[in-house]
């Protein structure tokens, strides 16, 4: 059976900000309070819907050390902190591991494309360097660099590697992860359209983004499956495939922002070089918000 930090209904959360471009710590402790009462099982600090590529250390290092004060145990912390550089991401390593994260999520070198090979030495450096268990995190679209399945199990036998958050969208793909990788070693769905599926072919968990707008809905539908009931996941997940489609209108965290903005939850501000919402996808993410049964504040 897989570890508490590989299973389950985890969210990738946004790093709120003020208009000023301040993190808004008010809105990270209330969306942390939130995640614990709606059944979420672990958050993913500083991830891509954190907008990790404009973070400073220390800001990330002020957002797990609050995270983990709030939360205590109720939630799993895991702290994105990979990078392009193999060097970089160790260092970056041995400094958020020794915050003592429940995990770090280390996604493949962006821009590089580095071989097979290199994705292998790459995170067994930086496995060997952390104090903490780590996930691999393979999302080609953003990276154009894909972690195959025949590495992720190579990288599977290291003592460190916990995990894979696998964003191909294929079944076949989790599927070969299944089987390759021992037993123990978890699945983490990163594509929220095909999680549902994804945990039906053997994943363990999910690490979504529809779930910052609806983490009890994902949370329940994300345990219906997990035990079997897959009626009742497809009667869930169903109220969630509109969001499952119009969070990803524009670039994560976009819509996820100027979703959260709406239902009073917190400002929509991005950091340059992402933008707000197109005007023209303003009524889809609302009607995918009212398909889940999700209410909006009085005033957008």
């Amino acid at each position: 059976m897989s570890s508490p930090l590989v299973s389950g209904p985890q969210v990738a959360i946004v790093t709120p900000f003020r208009d000023d471009g301040q993190i808004d710590w008010q809105a990270w402790s209330r969306l942390l309070d939130w995640h614990v009462a709606s059944g979420t099982s672990g958050v993913v600090v500083g991830g891509t819907t954190g907008e990790s590529p404009t973070l400073s250390d220390a800001e990330l290092v002020e957002l797990t050390q609050r995270a983990r004060a709030q939360v205590g145990t109720r939630l799993q912390i895991i702290v994105g902190c990979g990078t392009n550089s193999t060097a970089g991401t160790v260092e970056r390593v041995r400094q958020f591991s020794a915050l003592r994260p429940d995990g770090l999520l280390l996604v493949t070198p962006a821009y590089n494309r580095p071989s097979q090979e290199g994705l292998y030495r790459h995170y067994e450096a930086a496995a060997q360097a952390s104090q903490v268990p780590v996930i691999l995190y393979n999302v080609p679209s953003r990276t154009a660099v894909d972690l195959l399945p025949e590495t992720a199990a190579r990288l599977a036998k290291l003592p460190r590697v916990a995990g894979i958050k696998e964003a191909v969208a294929s079944m076949q793909r989790v599927r070969d992860l299944v089987s390759l990788c021992p037993p123990g070693f978890g699945v983490l769905s990163g594509d929220d359209a095909s999680s549902r599926e994804a945990l039906r072919n053997g994943a363990t968990g999910v690490i979504s983004v529809t779930g910052n707008v609806a983490p009890a809905l994902m949370s329940q539908m994300v345990g219906a499956q997990l035990a079997r009931d897959d009626g009742r996941a497809a009667e869930l997940d169903a109220r969630l495939a509109g969001l499952h489609q119009s969070l990803f209108l524009e670039a994560n965290p976009i819509p996820v922002k100027w979703a959260l903005q709406r239902m009073g939850m917190m400002r929509g501000a991005l950091r340059l070089p992402l933008t707000p919402l197109a005007q023209r996808h303003h009524a889809a993410v609302e009607a995918a918000l009212a398909q889940a049964g999700i209410p909006l504040a009085a005033a957008a």
